[in-house]
């Protein structure tokens, strides 16, 4: 790990690994997980402030907690739900993270208040480009953000990874990686659709917890290139940290290139 990097992660929470035998495993734990987390918040607080990932496992993991026993015992009128980034694409398109979130948990949440669900804006529901989508997601934010505060601070923020390192729509070499303000668009993006909005990584960074999943032998490289601090312009997912903690949520094979302690 680099000097920078060390200071950066003592600068936010603890990071913990955990590792589970493999994906399906993986998207069972992170259901529990999350439901779990929030129960414990609305002990002592609402609302709640989550961001949903897509992805293989992360919408695999959806799925599993609309399955769960303990779904409805969370207050979901009080949970509000953000996306890290989306594609963007006409309101419904099958590739939309928002569209296979609803399929595989929103729909059947019928206690979510819809004013809860904060999707990004889409092409033809009043925006034309990535920007103009991230300013207007920008502005949501804004809404729940304390006086004084740069960002809301989300208390689980949940992030796919690809092989390539990259976290919401945040990958090597783009321009995105340097983007002030808590959202960006994306152009040029390697993985279709080219144009994307996502949020920066100083919004990421702002969220109490946050929880990096990844699955598959061809997410290794990237696993342990990010747990050893390399630079986020090589692999984004380094720069994925929480202020209070720092999940890694791993299947067996994405761990095997990192000597993992737990």
């Amino acid at each position: 790990m680099t000097a920078d990097a060390r200071a950066d992660a003592r600068a936010h929470g603890a990071r913990l690994v955990v590792v589970h035998p493999d994906a399906g495993v993986l998207a069972e734990a992170v259901a529990a997980r999350l439901l779990t987390r929030i129960l414990d918040i609305q002990s002592v607080r609402t609302p709640v402030h989550v961001v949903l990932t897509g992805g293989t496992v992360g919408i695999r993991s959806l799925a599993a907690i609309a399955a769960h026993p303990v779904r409805d015992a969370v207050d979901w009128t009080g949970v509000h739900l953000w996306w890290g980034d989306e594609r963007f694409l006409p309101t419904g398109d099958p590739e939309r993270n928002e569209t296979q979130a609803r399929e595989a948990l929103l729909d059947h949440l019928p206690t979510l208040p819809p004013q809860n669900v904060h999707v990004m804006p889409a092409p033809g529901d009043g925006v034309v480009t990535p920007e103009e989508s991230a300013a207007l997601y920008a502005d949501e934010l804004s809404r729940f953000t304390p006086d004084g505060g740069a960002h809301l601070a989300f208390d689980v923020l949940l992030l796919g990874m690809g092989p390539d390192g990259h976290v919401a729509s945040l990958f090597p070499g783009n321009a995105a990686l340097d983007a002030d303000g808590a959202t960006t668009g994306v152009h040029d993006s390697p993985k279709p659709p080219p144009e994307r909005v996502s949020l920066t990584f100083s919004a990421i960074q702002a969220a109490q917890e946050v929880w990096v999943v990844a699955a598959g032998a061809e997410k290794a490289p990237a696993v342990a290139s990010a747990l050893a601090g390399d630079p986020v312009t090589t692999t984004p997912a380094a720069g994925a940290l929480g202020t209070q903690r720092t999940l890694w949520l791993v299947d067996l094979a994405a761990s095997q290139h990192h000597a993992l302690s737990r």
